[in-house]
């Protein structure tokens, strides 16, 4: 492997992984690959992606849970300042994982990346004051195509780390995000 280590199978479920990259600082700072097409395909991973987003939110922002329907999305996540917990829930109807979650801190201190395939809903809380969480796409958004899942589905059972200090912060689209059954 190159400038970054994949973890394949996170959890037990098929085509999550986690990426660390390898990190080179000295006093004036550091330098990281966050992403390296030939050690992604030297992983088995061939994934073309398409376009790169940014979000920032603060303690308690609750995004997700989301997923595409018929223009599903592979996603390659990451926090540059702040903490969030990332979690995929498998929606492949056929995968023997269907319904497992996986979950994952992502930090500036720690830079590990999340990479969720195809047929995931995908959701973060943010648990520092504030957080900018990036990530890569392997389709363009379609706003006619976007579901959800309420993220305290009990089908599910997402144990979000939602602690004593925080108010719980969720938009309007996925409050209203229903339970499986």
């Amino acid at each position: 492997m190159g400038q970054i280590a994949i973890e394949k199978n996170v959890g037990g479920i098929e085509g999550l992984c986690v990426i660390t990259p390898t990190v080179h600082g000295d006093n004036r700072g550091y330098f990281m690959e966050t992403y390296n097409e030939n050690d992604m395909k030297e992983a088995g991973i061939d994934i073309k992606f398409v376009q790169d987003n940014q979000s920032a939110s603060t303690k308690g922002v609750l995004r997700g849970l989301h997923r595409q329907i018929n223009y599903p999305q592979s996603k390659l996540v990451r926090v540059i300042k702040g903490s969030v917990f990332d979690v995929a829930v498998d929606m492949r109807q056929n995968s023997p994982t269907y319904l497992k979650w996986y979950g994952i801190e992502l930090t500036e201190e720690n830079k590990k990346q999340f990479l969720i395939p195809k047929g995931f809903a995908h959701g973060f809380l943010v648990l520092s004051d504030y957080a900018e969480f990036c990530y890569k796409v392997d389709d363009f958004f379609q706003p006619n195509d976007e579901s959800g899942i309420a993220y305290n589905d009990p089908t599910i059972g997402v144990k979000w780390p939602i602690s004593s200090d925080m108010v719980l912060n969720l938009s309007e689209k996925d409050k209203a995000w229903k339970p499986l059954k």
